[in-house]
C-alpha cells in the first residue's frame, strides 16, 4: 500500500497537480505568518496525506472487520459505551481530518450503538449507490442529510440508542442558515444541523480526534463536549466544536482537506461574526483545554 501511494504521490502532485491552486491558497490565506518554504513543505505533506487516504479508500471497500481493527483503534470505546447502556443516542461530531472512510465503515462493529453516518451523496448515482454498499456492509446506516429529520424522528419514537456520526466542516449550501465565525484566519460559514438535532432531542455530543499513529494506522480518541445541549445557550456547541478543530487542524494541519473550495462563500451583510477563542488566543491552545474551560458540562476520558 505504501509503494502505491509512493507513487500516486508523484502523479497526483508532480503530474496532474490535482487542485494545487485551491491548496495553495487555502493554505497561505490560513497560515499567513509561514514562510513560502514552510507553506511548500505543508504542501508536499498534505499530497502526501492525500494519496494515503486513497488508497486507504480503496482498501477500506474491501477489508474484513479484523483488518480495519489493525489499523483504527478506538482508544476510550466506553464513553460511547456507556450511552448504550443508559438507552440514550449520542452524536459523533468531528471533521475530515485524517481517515474518515474507516470510521463510517468500522463504526457498527466498533460500538455498540446502531451507527449512523450522515453526510452528502455522490453526484454520481453508481459510483455513490456502490460505495453506500460497501461503506454499508458491516451495518452502519448511511444517511443523506435530507433524510437525517425522519431517521432521526423514527429512532427516536422506538427508542433505538444511536450513534450519529456528522462530518461538520464542510461548507454549508445556504449562507443565511450557517453558524459564521472566525475560522483559521477567515470568516468562515459552518453548518448548524448537529447542534439543532443535539438541542430538539437533548443528545449528548461527543467530538472525536483522530490521530495518525503512522502511514495506514490512526486512533480515535472521544471527548464529551456537551452532555446536556438543552441547558446551554444557543452556538454553545457550534462554537465549541470550531474551537476544538481548529485546535486539532493547528496540531498537524497536513491531515486536514486543504484541496476542498472550504471558502467559496461570502457572508452576507445581515449576518452575525461570531468570535473564535482559539484564533485571538496567543497561547498553544489543545483541545483539553477549551473542554475544561468553556460552560458547558462536559467530561472527558
Amino acid at each position: 500500500m505504501k509503494l502505491l501511494s509512493d507513487i500516486l504521490y508523484i502523479i497526483v502532485y508532480y503530474l496532474v497537480r490535482y487542485r494545487l491552486k485551491v491548496t495553495r491558497t487555502n493554505l497561505r490565506n490560513a497560515y499567513p505568518d509561514r514562510s513560502r518554504a514552510q507553506l511548500r513543505e505543508l504542501e508536499k505533506a498534505y499530497y502526501r496525506h492525500i494519496s494515503d487516504l486513497f488508497i486507504e479508500g480503496i482498501h477500506n471497500l474491501y477489508a474484513s472487520p479484523r483488518s480495519i481493527l489493525r489499523r483504527y483503534h478506538f482508544v476510550n470505546r466506553e464513553l460511547v459505551n456507556d450511552y448504550y447502556e443508559k438507552g440514550q443516542s449520542v452524536i459523533l461530531l468531528s471533521s475530515h481530518y485524517n481517515n474518515w472512510e474507516y470510521m463510517i465503515t468500522s463504526l457498527n462493529f466498533q460500538i455498540r450503538l446502531h451507527a449512523v453516518g450522515v453526510g452528502k451523496p455522490l453526484n454520481d448515482r453508481f459510483v455513490a449507490s456502490y460505495i453506500t454498499r460497501r461503506r454499508s456492509r458491516f451495518g452502519t446506516q448511511i444517511v443523506d442529510q435530507t433524510d437525517v429529520r425522519k431517521t432521526m424522528a423514527y429512532y427516536h419514537q422506538h427508542h433505538v440508542p444511536c450513534a450519529y456520526m456528522m462530518l461538520s466542516d464542510q461548507s454549508p449550501s445556504n449562507e443565511h442558515k450557517s453558524y459564521w465565525t472566525t475560522f483559521l484566519h477567515q470568516e468562515t460559514p459552518f453548518l448548524y444541523g448537529a447542534e439543532y438535532f443535539a438541542r430538539l432531542y437533548d443528545l449528548p455530543v461527543l467530538y472525536y480526534e483522530v490521530t495518525k499513529i503512522r502511514r495506514g494506522h490512526y486512533q480515535v480518541q472521544f471527548s464529551t463536549l456537551c452532555e446536556q445541549p438543552s441547558q446551554v445557550p444557543q452556538y454553545t456547541i457550534t462554537s465549541r466544536y470550531v474551537q476544538l478543530l481548529t485546535a486539532t487542524i493547528n496540531a498537524a494541519p497536513q491531515y486536514w482537506l486543504w484541496s476542498h473550495k472550504r471558502w467559496k462563500r461570502h457572508r452576507p451583510a445581515d449576518m452575525p461574526l461570531m468570535p473564535n477563542p482559539v484564533e485571538t488566543s496567543h497561547t498553544n491552545t489543545n483541545a483539553t483545554n477549551i473542554l475544561h474551560n468553556t460552560s458547558c458540562p462536559t467530561q472527558q476520558s
